[in-house]
């Protein structure tokens, strides 16, 4: 499908539209990229509201601050589904929608009547995304899915005291299973529609949370386990060291990471210590990783001897890799993000100022761009149900009904 001038300026998917069930952030931070695209979100939510709404300070009630940061470029209504007008409503938008995805459990789906089967009788060629916990063949198909469960059974909470020495799991501090498989219903989402391109099919396609994080974590971490019988043990060991981590400096901290010879000949070298590159333990890339313990110890004597700014001015003259440690707050104002405008306040009508983080992703032709501020629950529903074809009384019979939350 060729893109018009206009498309082109709204972005890759402009002309697209996507029906989003989804709620708190794996199903929003995958849609809020599709919206970036240039797709045409509509988030469908119930009278309560995505959960996101409420965690968190606000300005406004349900204007919670996850909910502002992935909820942009989408349009807002509020449907009970539980009564026939909504679903009504629904089954209409369905059949101007190209995508739908949700991360309700199957049996919720059906019972509301709009499970796939269904959906594609309104829609046959609707691509059809339902984020899951497990696999619907599996032993854990239909149970209840958070990002903690699923770091712990994919064993993610054991890779930081795998690190550290400690005896108890943890999880890592961050929705990691939540956006990581996120990326995959994104990327999934779009091989469907690229799929039906080609062959005018729509399909179901199920996006498994345990399965995500299990593919995402073996990537280095099967490591030994590869072979069979393995030949070592699992996670890559240099990621695992207790020693891999930020270097004190005179004043503060600093990520370093010498990689090629050159690298660390020029490391040493400024470190006073020249003659280590020589030495038969440091000499190679396999005898480092043999022997990574004691080389990221002698980093970390090697870093104290320098302020931050003074290890990254050097270190960028010979060509380090180094890069300055930041808190989660002055992150924000780093020169890359601010100058790239990666970060940038925005004024929402009813919250005030905010601050927006970018769509990641450079695309030259039709870039993602942020067209439209997170919307108020419900606040697009007239716009939207007049689009359908409802007239003023159809929509105040709704409203009467209950159907509109």
């Amino acid at each position: 499908m060729a893109l018009t001038p206009d498309q082109q300026n709204h972005g890759i998917l402009s002309g697209y539209r996507i029906i989003d069930l989804s709620s708190v952030v794996l199903g929003p931070f995958c849609t809020q990229l599709l919206g970036d695209m240039g797709a045409d979100v509509i988030k469908i939510e119930s009278p309560d509201g995505d959960i996101m709404r409420h965690a968190g300070p606000t300005v406004s009630p349900g204007m919670g601050p996850i909910y502002l940061t992935i909820n942009r470029n989408k349009r807002c209504m509020t449907l009970d589904l539980r009564k026939p007008e909504a679903r009504k409503v629904l089954q209409q938008l369905i059949r101007t929608a190209d995508a739908l995805i949700h991360n309700v459990r199957a049996a919720g789906m059906e019972r509301l009547g709009f499970g796939y089967d269904a959906v594609k009788a309104i829609k046959p060629d609707i691509i059809y995304v339902h984020a899951v916990g497990f696999g619907s063949q599996g032993a854990y198909a239909g149970r209840q899915a958070y990002d903690d469960l699923v770091q712990a059974v994919t064993g993610m909470s054991t890779m930081l005291p795998r690190q550290d020495g400690s005896s108890a799991p943890r999880y890592f501090p961050g929705l990691i299973a939540d956006k990581t498989t996120g990326l995959y219903a994104a990327n999934a989402m779009l091989a469907g529609l690229l799929h039906r391109e080609r062959t005018g099919r729509g399909q179901f396609i199920e996006v498994p949370m345990m399965e995500c994080m299990v593919s995402y974590t073996m990537a280095e971490n099967l490591y030994g386990h590869t072979f069979v019988p393995p030949k070592g043990p699992t996670a890559y060991t240099r990621s695992i060291n207790p020693e891999r981590r930020p270097y004190a400096t005179k004043d503060g901290y600093i990520a370093i990471m010498p990689y090629s010879d050159a690298n660390w000949a020029a490391y040493f070298s400024l470190g006073g210590r020249a003659e280590l590159i020589n030495e038969p333990r440091f000499a190679t890339y396999a005898k480092r990783t043999e022997n990574i313990t004691e080389l990221y110890g002698i980093i970390a004597e090697i870093a104290v001897q320098r302020t931050t700014d003074e290890w990254l001015e050097v270190l960028g003259k010979a060509n380090v890799p180094a890069m300055r440690v930041h808190s989660l707050e002055s992150v924000l104002d780093d020169p890359q993000l601010r100058e790239t405008g990666f970060v940038s306040e925005r004024h929402h009508p009813s919250e005030g100022e905010y601050l927006a983080i970018a769509h990641p992703v450079h695309y030259s032709d039709a870039p993602a761009t942020i067209r439209s501020d997170p919307p108020l629950q419900g606040q697009h529903n007239r716009e939207i149900l007049g689009e359908l074809g409802f007239g003023d009384e159809e929509i105040m019979e709704m409203v009467k009904a209950g159907a509109l939350g």
